[in-house]
Order: C-alpha cells, then structure tokens, then sequence
C-alpha cells in the first residue's frame, strides 16, 4: 500500500517547485515527480531583437543567476559572429565569474542548505566551551570561534524563540531524527550562518567592481567588456583583491571545516549512496584559461554510470530536449538550434495531484545521448576526477583520505554536498592569479578589452556553453536578417529538474529520491535535503509571461 506525499512548494530555492512521492508501508519512497509550476516564455520574447541584446535580456531569467546567463548570451553571440574577446575581457569575466561562484556557494550551503544539517534548537542546549574544542578539531584556526561569541549566538536566537518571530528558522522540523550532529556541532555551524550573511555581502561587492553592479551587472559586450577604467585601475583592483582575501579567510576557516563536520556525522548516510539519482555526469567545461577555449578551469567532457575508469568526451550534437511529460508542444528530441518553446498545459488530475503518466511540469527534459545527466558542481568535480585532473583529483583524495570514506561516497546527497564545498576552494586558489595575469598584460602595454564586431548580414549560429555555480549552462542563438531567429537557453536547473522522458527515465531530482527512507512522513526533511543539495533555481529553468499580451502575471499566496 503507497501514499502520495506532497511537497509544495520547496522553500529556500528560487522560483516555484513541487515534489510529490510514493512512499511503502515502511516510508519508503518508490517513486517521485518533481513539476516546476510556472512558465518560460523569454525565448519567444527574443525572437526579432537585435542578438546584441539579448544578454541584458536573459540575465532576468533570474534575480540570482544573472551574470551567468548574461556571459552565456554573449559566448553565443561571438560564436555566431565569429569573434573573441582580447586576453584582458577573459580574465575580467573569469574574476566576475569567481566571485559569484564563491559568494553562491557560501550563500547556499548556510542560508539554503544548512538548516537540512543542523538543528538549530539543539544549538540553544550546547556547551560554548565545549564547541570551541570541536572546532579546533576541524581548523587550526577557525573562524569567529569562541566561548563567548558562541555564548552570544545563543543568547540571541533564543530571543528569536521566546519573541515567536523566528523569521528564517520558523515552520522547520526541529527534533526530526534525520537530524545527526550533536549539539555543539550546531551552534559552530549556526554561528557561521549568521557571519555569512555579512560575508554574502562582501562576495557581492566584488562583483560589483568590475560588474558594475550586483545583481544584474552590465560590463559585458559582444567582443569584450566596458569596464576597462576599473580593470587598470590599481586601487579598484586592490579593492577587489582586499574583498577578495575575506571571502577566501571565511571559505577557509568556516565553511571548508563545517563540511568536514557535518560528513563525520552523516557520513553513514554517504556510504549508502541516499540521494545519489543519476549515475551520469556532464560538463561544459568552465574559465577559460586561454583565449580559444582549449584549456578551462573545469574541465569539459561526460562520466556515464559512474565508471571513474571511462570519462568519455563531449559531443555536443548529443544534446537534445524533449517535451512528452512537459506542458509544451513538439514531443520529439530536438536540439537546442532548432528547439521550440510553445505551451500545451494539461493540468492535475481530478485529485490535485500531477499526472505522472501524462504533462505534469513546466520544465523539459534535457537529455544528452537521450540518457538523463546530472550537472552542477558533483558532475564538475566528478568528470574532472575520471580524467585524472592534476589537481582536482589530489584535492578530492586527499579530502576522503582524511575522512576516511571511499570515493563512492561522492555519490550522494552528502558527496553533492561536499563537492561544492571542494570546488569552492578550488576556484579561490586561483582567483588571484587571474589578476596577477592581468596586472602582467598591463604591463605589457596591453590594455585591450574589445574586439569590434557587427551583427553578420548572412544567417548564423551560435552557441556559448559554460559552467555557471549550478551547473551546465547553454544557450543557443539563430540570427536571421541581422535580428534573433530562434533562441533557446537549457539551463542547468532544467538538466536537474527533468521529468521523465519518453523512454520513462526519470530526471535527476526524482532519481535521486529513489529508495530514500523518511523518519517522518509529515516531515519530509529527507526530501528537502536532498532536493536543496542541488540548488534548484526554478526561475532560470521556467518563466511565466501571457504569451498573447505578454504580461507577467501576478499570483498571491494564501
């Protein structure tokens, strides 16, 4: 006998999901839907606009995701015009880029994710004392740490609790047994969720330097970047390396070793593989380090079924989006040149809940050699790991060695976890060198920043395919009589929150909920937790705008 559990909608993402189960008789779950409720409608918006724009339009995918989307649009573009950028517009956009990566995934694991690790009214019972013991085990060093500051932390939520205005900590599952740190561990880990609010802040600022603003900068043009005064301006460069260091001290002292913590207690649940989903992995590849793309970062290329002995490279002819369980038209496979983005919404079924037989999401279903991928910082790391990274490969086994887990443990709710964690200080000890390579370029006497362009007379196409904090994202831009033909953007929250396929194939979301065991049906925490291990972004993967008046539309929430 099963019962349909449903999670609507999922707090602390952006944007609107919901995710509905079957659990046995014993909270199992047997089966699961993930559905994002509202509908994208901005490629349609771009058809007929000059492509120079469209990156100031699609960073309004999202009030989050913006400057991602903004560079893929304009990766697109000079693959269309054939045209790159000079060295000094690379390592601008891959500064901007890495402090969005580092503010986002600080951001994520304390204000989104943390509170599925860490019960915060068991904090209110541990020993200050005690709790700066712990935290030297984990860092030699360790941020904000001491008797009275985790006295002070106490002190303080505790009058959220007596005032009954708990704001971000209220409607959780305090007490659920899924919770496993111990007292002290909480309050360590709390102690940085408030420090981190700050810290967000700092991260934002660094963007905003070179971005010119933070959210939704505007330093990016077709051919390069217009912030050129700030990008040979020392005191503004040491402004972002002053920001810059902070960032770097609290990803160091704080978020690395509360990591490190939260695995020694959950790490049971890493070696049974909960929440692990797909067992298949992509990557663009991401921070180019050259001006051809031939050397990034991150690097490109496909894990399938978890073989670590087989990374395969990455075709991108594979990719295709389909629509047989999505509320659109034009069923079959296409690839994104030739994808469509017409509504077909079906509704529930009689009892309000999804038609998992039939349309039951807004989101499509991305696949890449018509099998399912997860992508986002686990495939990041994972893929660079089957190639035998030189050094991403020592610093995620140097990392399970000190645990004393196996490398199967990435493969879970825990291992998604950790892996941003891992890429976070990965992408920190190589921000500063981006910009000694610039000062370098200065003092070469090269100060280019743009490569002048024009919108090609003929037809073309392009695509820019990156690898933004939450994974693979592409776009992809037809231009016809010097305006946008056809664009389309496969963002990585649509890879992740995938329904089914015609084949039946579930979407890495619902794979990953498979087999998963609640403490408490009407406290699906294990369900919560694993879903935010992903950082869903539902506004990046759907958009709603009345396609007749194009309107956005405005909904209030009883």
């Amino acid at each position: 006998m099963t019962k349909r559990i449903i999670v609507d909608p999922i707090t602390r993402i952006e944007g609107h999901l919901r995710i509905e189960v079957e659990v046995d008789e014993k909270n199992v779950i047997k089966d699961a839907w993930s559905s994002i409720t509202l509908w994208r409608g901005i490629e349609t918006i771009l058809k007929g606009r000059d492509p120079r724009d469209a990156g100031l339009i699609v960073q309004r995918f999202c009030g989050v995701c913006t400057y991602v989307h903004y560079e893929a649009s304009i990766l697109a573009c000079e693959d269309a015009f054939g045209i790159k950028p000079p060295p000094n517009a690379r390592i601008a956009r891959n500064l901007i880029s890495s402090s969005q990566y580092l503010t986002d995934h600080v951001m994520h694991f304390y204000h989104l994710h943390g509170l599925d690790w860490v019960d915060i009214v068991s904090a209110l019972k541990a020993d200050p004392k005690k709790a700066v013991d712990m935290a030297r085990g984990y860092s030699d060093n360790p941020y904000n740490c001491s008797a009275t500051h985790y006295k002070a932390v106490q002190d303080r939520i505790t009058k959220f609790v007596k005032s009954g205005r708990l704001g971000p900590f209220a409607n959780a599952y305090w007490g659920n047994p899924s919770y496993k740190l111990p007292p002290e561990a909480n309050l360590i880990i709390l102690s940085h969720y408030l420090d981190a609010l700050q810290v967000s802040k700092v991260g934002a600022q660094m963007m905003a330097i070179l971005g010119g603003k933070n959210p939704h900068p505007q330093s990016l043009v077709v051919g390069g970047i217009t912030s050129g005064m700030d990008l040979f301006d020392a005191d503004r460069l040491g402004q972002y390396l002053f920001r810059f260091k902070e960032l770097r001290n609290f990803i160091e002292t704080a978020y690395i070793p509360d990591v490190l913590l939260a695995a020694t207690y959950y790490k049971n649940e890493g070696l049974q593989g909960i929440g692990g989903g797909v067992k298949n992995y992509l990557s663009y590849g991401g921070f180019p380090l050259d001006d051809d793309w031939h050397q990034t970062l991150f690097p490109r290329g496909v894990v399938r079924n978890r073989d670590l002995s087989k990374p395969l490279e990455l075709d991108e002819k594979k990719i295709t989006e389909e629509a047989t369980h999505a509320w659109y038209k034009d069923k079959e496979p296409q690839h994104p040149y030739t994808g469509t983005t017409e509504p077909d919404y079906t509704g529930y079924d009689k009892n309000g809940n999804l038609k998992g037989d039939e349309k039951y999401s807004w989101c499509k279903a991305p696949r890449y050699d018509n099998l399912p991928h997860e992508v986002g910082p686990l495939a990041r790391m994972v893929v660079a790991y089957a190639q035998g990274h030189k050094e991403i490969k020592p610093l995620i086994d140097s990392t399970l060695k000190a645990a004393g887990l196996p490398a199967t443990v990435l493969f879970s709710t825990l291992g998604r976890t950790a892996a941003r964690a891992l890429e976070t200080k990965f992408i920190a000890d190589h921000t500063e060198e981006w910009v000694n390579e610039l000062i370098g370029n200065i003092k070469k006497g090269d100060t280019r920043t743009w490569t002048r362009c024009d919108v090609p007379g003929k037809p073309a196409q392009g695509r820019g395919m990156t690898e933004p904090p939450r994974g693979a994202l592409g776009h992809w831009i037809k231009i016809e009589n010097g305006v946008i033909a056809n664009y389309q953007a496969v963002v990585p929250s649509t890879w992740n929150c995938s329904p089914r396929d015609k084949a039946g194939l579930r979407g890495p979301y619902e794979e990953s909920l498979i087999g998963t065991k609640l403490a408490n049906v009407d406290q699906p925490l294990e369900i919560i937790r694993t879903i935010h291990s992903f950082d869903p972004c539902m506004a990046c993967a759907v958009h709603i705008i009345d396609p007749k008046t194009n309107e956005i539309k405005k909904f209030k929430v009883a």
